[in-house]
Protein backbone atom coordinates (compact mmCIF):
# COMPACT_ATOMS: atom_id res chain seq x y z
CA UNK A 1 0.00 0.00 0.00
CA UNK A 2 1.30 3.60 -0.89
CA UNK A 3 2.15 5.54 2.13
CA UNK A 4 1.12 8.52 0.76
CA UNK A 5 -2.53 6.79 0.61
CA UNK A 6 -2.80 5.75 4.23
CA UNK A 7 -5.28 7.13 6.39
CA UNK A 8 -2.67 8.82 8.58
CA UNK A 9 -2.04 11.06 5.58
CA UNK A 10 -5.40 11.57 4.51
CA UNK A 11 -5.85 15.20 5.14
CA UNK A 12 -3.05 15.67 2.71
CA UNK A 13 -6.15 15.46 0.61
CA UNK A 14 -8.36 17.66 2.41
CA UNK A 15 -6.38 20.90 1.35
CA UNK A 16 -4.21 23.56 3.03
CA UNK A 17 -5.50 25.27 5.56
CA UNK A 18 -3.97 28.71 4.17
CA UNK A 19 -6.25 28.51 1.00
CA UNK A 20 -8.57 27.46 3.19
CA UNK A 21 -8.77 31.01 5.38
CA UNK A 22 -7.52 32.76 1.74
CA UNK A 23 -10.61 31.71 0.66
CA UNK A 24 -12.03 34.05 3.27
CA UNK A 25 -9.34 36.90 4.26
CA UNK A 26 -9.45 37.67 -0.15
CA UNK A 27 -13.44 38.29 0.42
CA UNK A 28 -12.89 41.37 2.41
CA UNK A 29 -12.35 43.56 -0.06
CA UNK A 30 -10.24 46.72 1.08
CA UNK A 31 -7.73 44.55 3.61
CA UNK A 32 -4.76 42.56 2.66
CA UNK A 33 -3.66 39.22 3.54
CA UNK A 34 0.13 38.78 4.07
CA UNK A 35 1.44 35.39 3.87
CA UNK A 36 4.69 34.80 6.72
CA UNK A 37 6.14 32.02 4.67
CA UNK A 38 8.35 31.57 1.60
CA UNK A 39 7.25 33.01 -2.22
CA UNK A 40 5.79 29.59 -3.70
CA UNK A 41 3.34 29.79 -0.62
CA UNK A 42 1.96 32.63 -2.18
CA UNK A 43 2.59 32.06 -5.63
CA UNK A 44 0.45 28.77 -5.56
CA UNK A 45 -2.60 30.45 -3.69
CA UNK A 46 -2.61 33.49 -6.14
CA UNK A 47 -2.81 31.71 -9.15
CA UNK A 48 -5.17 29.36 -7.62
CA UNK A 49 -7.82 32.26 -6.27
CA UNK A 50 -6.99 34.19 -9.77
CA UNK A 51 -7.99 31.35 -11.58
CA UNK A 52 -11.23 30.91 -10.06
CA UNK A 53 -11.95 34.55 -10.23
CA UNK A 54 -11.97 34.52 -13.91
CA UNK A 55 -13.55 31.34 -13.96
CA UNK A 56 -16.25 33.01 -12.50
CA UNK A 57 -16.20 36.17 -14.53
CA UNK A 58 -14.40 38.20 -11.69
CA UNK A 59 -11.74 40.21 -13.10
CA UNK A 60 -10.09 41.35 -9.55
CA UNK A 61 -6.82 39.97 -8.63
CA UNK A 62 -6.37 38.99 -4.89
CA UNK A 63 -4.37 41.04 -2.11
CA UNK A 64 -2.04 39.42 -1.33
CA UNK A 65 1.76 40.36 0.10
CA UNK A 66 4.53 37.73 1.10
CA UNK A 67 7.28 38.25 2.88
CA UNK A 68 9.21 35.57 0.82
CA UNK A 69 10.82 33.77 3.80
CA UNK A 70 14.54 32.55 2.40
CA UNK A 71 17.04 30.02 3.76
CA UNK A 72 18.77 32.61 6.08
CA UNK A 73 14.84 33.58 7.61
CA UNK A 74 14.25 30.02 8.23
CA UNK A 75 17.50 29.11 10.05
CA UNK A 76 17.79 32.05 12.02
CA UNK A 77 14.01 33.53 12.28
CA UNK A 78 12.02 34.58 10.03
CA UNK A 79 10.20 37.96 12.47
CA UNK A 80 12.57 40.63 11.01
CA UNK A 81 10.91 39.46 7.40
CA UNK A 82 7.73 39.51 8.84
CA UNK A 83 7.72 43.26 10.40
CA UNK A 84 9.47 44.37 6.86
CA UNK A 85 6.24 43.42 4.97
CA UNK A 86 3.98 44.41 7.52
CA UNK A 87 5.34 47.70 7.17
CA UNK A 88 4.61 47.72 3.45
CA UNK A 89 1.02 46.31 3.88
CA UNK A 90 0.31 49.19 6.34
CA UNK A 91 1.42 51.78 4.07
CA UNK A 92 -0.48 50.61 0.78
CA UNK A 93 -3.27 52.20 3.61
CA UNK A 94 -5.51 48.73 3.79
CA UNK A 95 -8.71 49.03 6.26
CA UNK A 96 -7.32 45.91 7.89
CA UNK A 97 -3.90 43.45 7.14
CA UNK A 98 -4.85 39.61 7.80
CA UNK A 99 -1.41 37.77 8.54
CA UNK A 100 -1.27 34.23 7.78
CA UNK A 101 1.60 31.78 8.72
CA UNK A 102 3.18 28.60 6.78
CA UNK A 103 4.45 25.11 7.36
CA UNK A 104 7.88 26.45 7.74
CA UNK A 105 6.96 29.40 10.30
CA UNK A 106 5.14 27.45 12.59
CA UNK A 107 8.36 24.71 12.40
CA UNK A 108 10.49 27.41 13.19
CA UNK A 109 8.36 29.40 16.03
CA UNK A 110 8.14 32.88 14.80
CA UNK A 111 5.97 34.92 17.52
CA UNK A 112 3.50 36.25 14.86
CA UNK A 113 0.82 37.61 17.70
CA UNK A 114 3.58 39.62 18.70
CA UNK A 115 4.88 41.38 15.54
CA UNK A 116 1.07 41.89 14.97
CA UNK A 117 0.52 43.30 18.15
CA UNK A 118 2.69 46.16 17.58
CA UNK A 119 0.84 47.81 14.84
CA UNK A 120 -1.54 50.06 15.54
CA UNK A 121 -2.08 52.31 12.38
CA UNK A 122 -5.08 49.74 11.53
CA UNK A 123 -6.05 46.23 12.87
CA UNK A 124 -3.42 43.65 12.15
CA UNK A 125 -5.13 40.05 12.91
CA UNK A 126 -2.68 37.20 13.06
CA UNK A 127 -4.86 34.32 11.73
CA UNK A 128 -4.02 30.53 12.62
CA UNK A 129 -3.37 28.28 9.65
CA UNK A 130 0.18 27.13 9.92
CA UNK A 131 -0.58 24.98 6.20
CA UNK A 132 -1.04 21.56 6.30
CA UNK A 133 0.18 21.24 9.84
CA UNK A 134 -2.31 23.56 11.16
CA UNK A 135 -5.17 21.32 9.93
CA UNK A 136 -6.75 21.21 6.49
CA UNK A 137 -8.72 23.56 4.27
CA UNK A 138 -12.09 23.56 6.39
CA UNK A 139 -10.08 24.27 9.42
CA UNK A 140 -8.43 27.30 7.39
CA UNK A 141 -12.04 28.70 7.00
CA UNK A 142 -13.15 28.32 10.33
CA UNK A 143 -10.18 30.25 11.77
CA UNK A 144 -10.52 33.05 9.06
CA UNK A 145 -14.20 33.25 9.95
CA UNK A 146 -13.57 33.93 13.37
CA UNK A 147 -10.29 36.18 12.89
CA UNK A 148 -12.57 38.40 10.71
CA UNK A 149 -15.52 38.67 13.42
CA UNK A 150 -13.05 39.44 16.10
CA UNK A 151 -12.85 42.90 14.31
CA UNK A 152 -16.89 43.08 14.54
CA UNK A 153 -18.18 44.81 17.87
CA UNK A 154 -21.54 45.18 20.06
CA UNK A 155 -24.41 45.10 17.23
CA UNK A 156 -26.55 48.99 17.72
CA UNK A 157 -29.98 47.04 17.20
CA UNK A 158 -31.42 43.96 15.59
CA UNK A 159 -33.18 43.76 12.80
CA UNK A 160 -35.13 41.44 11.18
CA UNK A 161 -32.51 39.75 9.02
CA UNK A 162 -29.98 36.63 8.27
CA UNK A 163 -26.11 36.46 8.28
CA UNK A 164 -25.27 34.02 5.06
CA UNK A 165 -22.09 32.83 6.59
CA UNK A 166 -19.03 30.65 5.06
CA UNK A 167 -20.31 30.61 1.41
CA UNK A 168 -17.88 28.31 -0.53
CA UNK A 169 -16.00 31.28 -2.09
CA UNK A 170 -14.07 29.16 -4.75
CA UNK A 171 -17.69 27.09 -5.57
CA UNK A 172 -19.18 27.57 -9.34
CA UNK A 173 -22.30 28.61 -8.17
CA UNK A 174 -21.85 30.74 -5.33
CA UNK A 175 -23.76 33.18 -6.28
CA UNK A 176 -27.04 31.17 -7.70
CA UNK A 177 -26.89 29.66 -4.30
CA UNK A 178 -27.00 32.93 -2.43
CA UNK A 179 -29.77 34.06 -4.82
CA UNK A 180 -31.64 30.93 -3.84
CA UNK A 181 -31.45 31.53 -0.31
CA UNK A 182 -32.43 35.20 -0.76
CA UNK A 183 -35.66 33.91 -2.89
CA UNK A 184 -36.26 31.73 0.08
CA UNK A 185 -36.02 34.30 3.26
CA UNK A 186 -38.21 36.91 0.88
CA UNK A 187 -41.21 34.28 1.11
CA UNK A 188 -41.21 35.02 4.95
CA UNK A 189 -40.49 38.81 4.87
CA UNK A 190 -36.72 38.26 5.69
CA UNK A 191 -33.81 39.52 3.87
CA UNK A 192 -30.04 39.43 3.68
CA UNK A 193 -27.91 41.30 6.68
CA UNK A 194 -24.60 40.38 5.39
CA UNK A 195 -22.89 37.71 3.29
CA UNK A 196 -19.80 37.02 5.97
CA UNK A 197 -18.04 36.86 4.37
CA UNK A 198 -18.40 37.59 0.85
CA UNK A 199 -17.80 40.40 -1.17
CA UNK A 200 -17.92 42.53 1.63
CA UNK A 201 -15.40 46.05 3.28
CA UNK A 202 -14.34 46.16 6.52
CA UNK A 203 -16.61 48.45 7.58
CA UNK A 204 -19.47 45.87 6.86
CA UNK A 205 -18.76 43.67 9.46
CA UNK A 206 -19.57 45.88 12.34
CA UNK A 207 -23.09 44.76 11.31
CA UNK A 208 -22.54 41.05 11.86
CA UNK A 209 -23.93 41.39 15.25
CA UNK A 210 -27.25 42.81 14.09
CA UNK A 211 -28.94 39.93 12.27
CA UNK A 212 -31.50 37.91 14.04
CA UNK A 213 -30.35 34.46 12.63
CA UNK A 214 -27.00 33.19 11.37
CA UNK A 215 -27.63 30.94 8.10
CA UNK A 216 -24.23 28.41 7.96
CA UNK A 217 -23.28 27.12 4.25
CA UNK A 218 -22.57 23.75 6.09
CA UNK A 219 -22.92 22.11 9.54
CA UNK A 220 -19.11 21.97 9.37
CA UNK A 221 -19.10 25.45 10.89
CA UNK A 222 -21.07 24.82 13.58
CA UNK A 223 -18.20 26.37 15.85
CA UNK A 224 -17.82 29.78 14.25
CA UNK A 225 -21.95 29.66 15.11
CA UNK A 226 -21.47 28.40 18.37
CA UNK A 227 -18.81 31.56 18.96
CA UNK A 228 -20.89 34.08 17.42
CA UNK A 229 -23.94 32.86 19.67
CA UNK A 230 -22.10 33.61 22.60
CA UNK A 231 -20.67 36.95 21.33
CA UNK A 232 -23.91 38.31 20.37
CA UNK A 233 -27.00 36.28 21.35
CA UNK A 234 -27.72 35.29 17.39
CA UNK A 235 -29.43 31.49 16.64
CA UNK A 236 -28.26 29.85 13.57
CA UNK A 237 -29.57 27.28 11.23
CA UNK A 238 -26.75 25.02 10.44
CA UNK A 239 -26.44 24.79 6.76
CA UNK A 240 -27.91 25.95 3.61
CA UNK A 241 -31.70 24.04 2.22
CA UNK A 242 -30.93 20.78 0.39
CA UNK A 243 -34.19 18.81 -0.84
CA UNK A 244 -37.31 18.92 -1.88
CA UNK A 245 -38.56 18.53 2.04
CA UNK A 246 -35.42 19.88 3.58
CA UNK A 247 -36.06 23.22 1.74
CA UNK A 248 -39.80 23.52 3.51
CA UNK A 249 -37.88 22.22 6.81
CA UNK A 250 -35.36 25.46 6.16
CA UNK A 251 -38.30 28.14 5.85
CA UNK A 252 -39.85 26.02 9.22
CA UNK A 253 -36.51 26.41 11.20
CA UNK A 254 -35.76 30.45 10.02
CA UNK A 255 -40.07 31.46 10.66
CA UNK A 256 -39.35 29.60 14.21
CA UNK A 257 -36.68 31.20 15.18
CA UNK A 258 -37.45 34.66 14.23
CA UNK A 259 -41.23 34.29 15.31
CA UNK A 260 -42.52 34.40 12.05
CA UNK A 261 -45.22 32.02 11.25
CA UNK A 262 -43.90 29.95 7.83
CA UNK A 263 -46.82 27.41 6.79
CA UNK A 264 -48.36 29.98 3.94
CA UNK A 265 -44.37 30.37 2.76
CA UNK A 266 -44.14 26.28 3.04
CA UNK A 267 -47.51 26.08 1.22
CA UNK A 268 -46.51 28.37 -1.81
CA UNK A 269 -42.45 26.73 -2.17
CA UNK A 270 -44.49 23.24 -2.53
CA UNK A 271 -46.32 24.59 -5.19
CA UNK A 272 -43.28 25.99 -6.58
CA UNK A 273 -41.71 22.74 -6.51
CA UNK A 274 -44.45 20.65 -7.64
CA UNK A 275 -44.65 23.32 -10.96
CA UNK A 276 -40.88 22.72 -11.13
CA UNK A 277 -41.13 19.30 -11.28
CA UNK A 278 -43.33 18.90 -14.01
CA UNK A 279 -41.36 20.70 -16.08
CA UNK A 280 -39.31 17.19 -16.30
CA UNK A 281 -42.00 15.01 -17.00
CA UNK A 282 -40.29 14.03 -20.38
CA UNK A 283 -38.03 11.71 -18.03
CA UNK A 284 -40.26 10.71 -15.76
CA UNK A 285 -40.41 6.66 -15.85
CA UNK A 286 -36.36 6.55 -17.02
CA UNK A 287 -33.75 4.38 -15.26
CA UNK A 288 -31.48 5.57 -12.96
CA UNK A 289 -28.25 4.48 -11.12
CA UNK A 290 -26.77 6.84 -8.82
CA UNK A 291 -22.78 7.16 -8.87
CA UNK A 292 -20.18 7.74 -5.94
CA UNK A 293 -18.01 10.88 -6.87
CA UNK A 294 -14.26 10.34 -8.01
CA UNK A 295 -12.82 8.55 -5.01
CA UNK A 296 -10.46 11.28 -4.58
CA UNK A 297 -13.17 13.71 -3.26
CA UNK A 298 -15.25 13.79 -0.07
CA UNK A 299 -18.93 12.18 -0.67
CA UNK A 300 -22.13 14.45 1.06
CA UNK A 301 -23.67 11.71 3.48
CA UNK A 302 -26.81 13.55 2.00
CA UNK A 303 -26.78 13.34 -1.41
CA UNK A 304 -27.65 9.81 -2.21
CA UNK A 305 -30.82 10.67 -0.15
CA UNK A 306 -31.76 13.65 -2.06
CA UNK A 307 -31.01 11.80 -5.53
CA UNK A 308 -33.35 9.29 -4.29
CA UNK A 309 -36.37 11.85 -3.38
CA UNK A 310 -36.13 13.40 -6.71
CA UNK A 311 -36.18 10.52 -7.99
CA UNK A 312 -39.21 9.21 -6.63
CA UNK A 313 -40.65 12.45 -7.05
CA UNK A 314 -40.55 12.48 -11.00
CA UNK A 315 -41.36 8.03 -10.50
CA UNK A 316 -37.76 7.18 -11.88
CA UNK A 317 -36.38 3.52 -11.47
CA UNK A 318 -33.30 3.00 -9.53
CA UNK A 319 -31.40 0.49 -11.28
CA UNK A 320 -27.99 -0.81 -11.67
CA UNK A 321 -28.05 -0.75 -15.11
CA UNK A 322 -29.65 2.90 -16.00
CA UNK A 323 -28.18 5.90 -16.77
CA UNK A 324 -25.09 6.85 -14.73
CA UNK A 325 -25.97 10.32 -12.23
CA UNK A 326 -22.89 11.02 -10.37
CA UNK A 327 -24.14 11.89 -7.02
CA UNK A 328 -23.57 15.44 -6.63
CA UNK A 329 -21.43 17.41 -4.00
CA UNK A 330 -22.52 19.44 -2.05
CA UNK A 331 -25.64 19.14 -2.43
CA UNK A 332 -27.62 21.28 -4.38
CA UNK A 333 -29.24 24.37 -2.53
CA UNK A 334 -33.38 24.80 -2.50
CA UNK A 335 -35.20 24.17 -5.38
CA UNK A 336 -33.30 26.16 -7.56
CA UNK A 337 -30.21 24.15 -7.13
CA UNK A 338 -32.76 20.91 -7.59
CA UNK A 339 -33.75 22.26 -10.82
CA UNK A 340 -29.87 22.67 -12.50
CA UNK A 341 -29.07 19.32 -11.02
CA UNK A 342 -32.62 17.65 -12.64
CA UNK A 343 -31.63 19.66 -16.09
CA UNK A 344 -28.08 17.73 -15.84
CA UNK A 345 -29.86 14.05 -14.91
CA UNK A 346 -32.06 14.80 -18.54
CA UNK A 347 -28.81 15.23 -20.57
CA UNK A 348 -27.57 11.82 -18.97
CA UNK A 349 -30.56 9.82 -19.26
CA UNK A 350 -31.67 10.95 -22.93
CA UNK A 351 -27.26 10.03 -24.08
CA UNK A 352 -28.33 6.65 -22.13
CA UNK A 353 -31.55 6.24 -23.98
CA UNK A 354 -29.75 7.25 -27.39
CA UNK A 355 -27.13 4.52 -26.39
Amino acid sequence: MNSNLSPSNSSRFEGCTLTGALSVLTEVRDAIAVIHGPAGCTHHNFSLLHATHLANDRLEAPRLLSTRLTENGIIFGGEDALEETLARAVSLSPAAVFVLSTCIVETIGDDVAAICAKHQEVPVIPVPTAGFLGGVFETGVRNALSSVASLAGPADEETLSANLVGEKNLEYGVEENAAEIVRLLSRIGIGVNLRFVRGIETRDIGRLGSAAVNILREPALRPVAEDLQRRFGTPYVDSFPAGLAGTCRFLEEVGRICGIDADAAVEEERAYQAEMLGAFDDIAGSRVSFQSPHPMLRGDPGAEAICTECAGALDLAVEEDGAAIPLPYPAPVGTAGLRRMLNRWRVLIREKQRG
